[in-house]
């Protein structure tokens, strides 16, 4: 990448039209595929990466399946000074880093001082973290840092690993909303392009796959329980009984459209509009945000719903919640109105790292003019009037797509992003 000054181009300031954030790399590391092309292609192809567990020892629990990365070797994609000093979710956070800014083509060195900068999401990954510091504890009988310190900042220690082994000096945060998590960092991340930086690694990786993280997924009751990788999981079906939880999830490099023709990078596409919403208190019997998240994002990208050509779905896998989100899309589109798709199926929930990979797989499936598949369902239930995309990739003229995401808590996330102009 040529060195170029910060640019300074925002609305508020001069008057000039928001900056146009654009997506030039992706970066990823799911149970289906270590890599974007080897978990693309198995996203197309169906095939699932959700097993039983082998992390630990899952006999005594009531769920025993999860989505694990596979064949990751930290020791060739992390150097071996920072091996002691990482868990499996920082590992695999910089193995995506990595893959994200090659495909990008950025040179980090070459950029001015605080022109590049992280804003990732995590949710889940600390309580690995924690185990550890809890272990130390147990067999020392003390530590310099209690568990709950290193929970606590586990979260910028992940993101600060990305930016000092790559050099990114400019802004740096993490967003802690769950599965929602994923498309809020790269909101903010659109929002610091605005103020004027050139290049931003986003995006979401997490996982939690170890004792006292599987406790804390089992105690929040929206496990499946079932032992069968292909009934486990099966959101928008009469036979839904909860989500397989997963690890993993995707980076991208955010930059301003002006720089990156400048430097004759290649485009995925652009992130058009974002918005969030909170649902309302339990027990207040108001319905769910989700829609009205969606329609804020559409109305940010100036676009109406006519223009959306696929939604990858939240598809929590819980009757109550896949009925809202059915709802809401049929509110929204129509009945049937626009093809929908959960590649998430193969994966699992991979919590702050699923909407992050969901968007890399709306941005391929643009460029391919392809929607992936929901594996495993046959069909949605009656009270779900949907057009799901299952069985096979479906061939479409695709140039704007809207990513949906909820996060436990009531967050919700809703992400537009659209092909590159011909």
């Amino acid at each position: 990448m040529t060195a170029t000054t910060t640019r300074t181009r925002t609305g508020a300031r001069d008057g000039a039209p928001p900056a146009e954030a654009v997506v030039t790399g992706i970066g990823v590391a799911a149970p289906n595929g270590l890599g974007t092309p080897a978990w693309w292609r198995a996203t197309l192809a169906g095939e699932s990466g959700i097993r039983p567990l082998t992390r630990f020892d899952a006999g005594r629990y009531p769920a025993r399946l999860a989505g694990e990365v596979p064949g990751f070797d930290a020791a060739e994609h992390v150097p071996n000074r920072l091996l002691p000093q990482t868990d499996h979710m920082t590992r695999l956070a910089l193995a995506a880093a990595q893959e994200a800014l090659d495909d990008a083509d950025v040179a980090a060195a070459e950029l001015p001082d605080y022109a590049a900068g992280v804003v990732t999401a995590a949710s889940a990954g600390g309580f690995e973290f924690g185990q550890r510091e809890l272990q130390a504890l147990w067999s020392r009988g003390g530590s310099h840092v209690s568990a709950y310190q290193s929970f606590a900042w586990f979260y910028a220690v992940n993101t600060g690993q990305i930016s000092i082994r790559h050099g990114l000096r400019g802004p740096s945060g993490v967003l802690v909303t769950e599965q929602a998590g994923g498309l809020d960092a790269v909101a903010q991340a659109r929002r610091q392009v605005r103020k004027g930086i050139r290049v931003l690694v986003t995006g979401g990786v997490d996982s939690s796959l170890c004792p006292w993280g599987w406790a804390a997924h089992l105690a929040g009751g929206e496990l499946s329980e079932s032992g069968d990788p292909a009934t486990a999981y099966l959101p928008f079906t009469e036979d839904a009984r909860g989500h397989v939880a997963g690890e993993g999830g995707a980076l991208l490099v955010l930059e301003d459209a002006d720089a990156a023709k400048e430097r004759g990078a290649r485009v995925y596409g652009s992130v058009a509009g974002y918005a969030a919403t909170f649902d309302p208190a339990p027990g207040t019997g108001a319905p769910s945000r989700l829609r009205d998240a969606a329609a804020l994002a559409l109305a940010d990208a100036g676009a109406g719903p006519d223009e959306v050509d696929v939604v990858f779905a939240d598809a929590a896998g819980r009757r109550d919640a896949d009925r809202d989100e059915a709802a809401a899309l049929a509110d929204l589109f129509g009945p049937r109105g626009v093809p929908v798709t959960a590649p998430k199926t193969m994966t699992g929930r991979l919590a702050a790292g699923g909407a992050a990979l969901d968007t890399a797989a709306a941005l391929l499936a643009l460029r391919d003019q392809v929607v992936p598949p929901t594996a495993h369902v046959a069909g949605p239930a009656a009270d779900c009037p949907l057009d799901l995309v299952t069985g096979a990739p479906r061939a479409a003229d695709l140039r704007t797509a809207l990513v949906l995401a909820r996060g436990r808590g009531g967050f919700n996330a809703a992400l537009v992003v659209r092909a590159p102009a011909p």
